[in-house]
């Protein structure tokens, strides 16, 4: 990942975390807690890919299980989110830009469901039955249901500042390129000079320069051989 990728995902994951510890997690909601975490790793997965995706993810998810007060093994919500990271990122097209909201909502109530139940089978794993206690399916309607009205107000914002920091002409050698071309056709236009595009184009200039010197040499009354 480029250096500008890796501090802006660093600088949002820490401030969704510190949102949900403080703000989010002490709200006591019904069923699941909204996960903010969650929602700033899918709109970074689906604007730098499946790769991008997974790589913070598993930074996300193992900050959060290092965070106080962090109740489970270290490790369990990495892995639930190095692999949510990853399949979302899949949903990324390939200009990068989606056309309508319906495509990130789906993947928002789809990682929603599939990180709640990831977690789950993971804690069962481990010995965790919490989820028993509480209640799964209440955990994955509540999970979805808060997730999908937390997302309008969370992932577009992070996708567009994603875009941003994407789009900077310093690193981005394709820009460059493209801006030289760009140069070398206001060049070519600027002074009306197409090298190999007329026929007979430097042999024109140079006829036009002798009929010049030769008119000058007249008027002026020189002989020119």
């Amino acid at each position: 990942m480029r250096v500008n990728r890796i501090l802006l995902s660093t600088a949002l994951v820490v401030v969704a975390l510190v949102i949900q510890v403080s703000v989010l997690a002490r709200l006591h909601l019904p069923g699941a807690v909204p996960d903010l975490l969650l929602l700033t790793v899918l709109g970074l997965a689906m604007v730098y890919g499946h790769v991008g995706g997974a790589l913070v993810g598993f930074a996300a998810g193992l900050l959060a299980d290092l965070a106080p007060p962090a109740d489970h093994a270290a490790g369990r919500y990495a892995l639930v989110l190095c692999v949510i990271g990853y399949f979302a990122g899949l949903a990324r097209p390939e200009s990068g830009r989606l056309k309508s909201a319906t495509g990130p909502m789906a993947v928002v109530v789809g990682a929603a469901v599939a990180s709640t139940l990831l977690y789950a089978g993971v804690g069962a794993l481990v010995g965790d039955t919490a989820a028993r206690h509480v209640g799964l399916p209440g955990l994955l309607f509540s999970a979805a249901l808060y997730d999908l009205l937390l997302a309008p107000f969370v992932v577009p914002g992070i996708m567009w500042l994603a875009r941003r920091a994407d789009n900077d002409p310093l690193v981005e050698t394709g820009s460059a390129a493209k801006a030289g071309d760009i140069s070398s056709g206001w060049l070519s236009s600027g002074t009306g000079l197409r090298i190999g595009g007329q026929r007979g184009g430097l042999g024109a200039l140079k006829a036009k320069a002798r009929t010049r010197s030769t008119r000058v040499g007249r008027i002026k009354g020189v002989k020119r051989l």
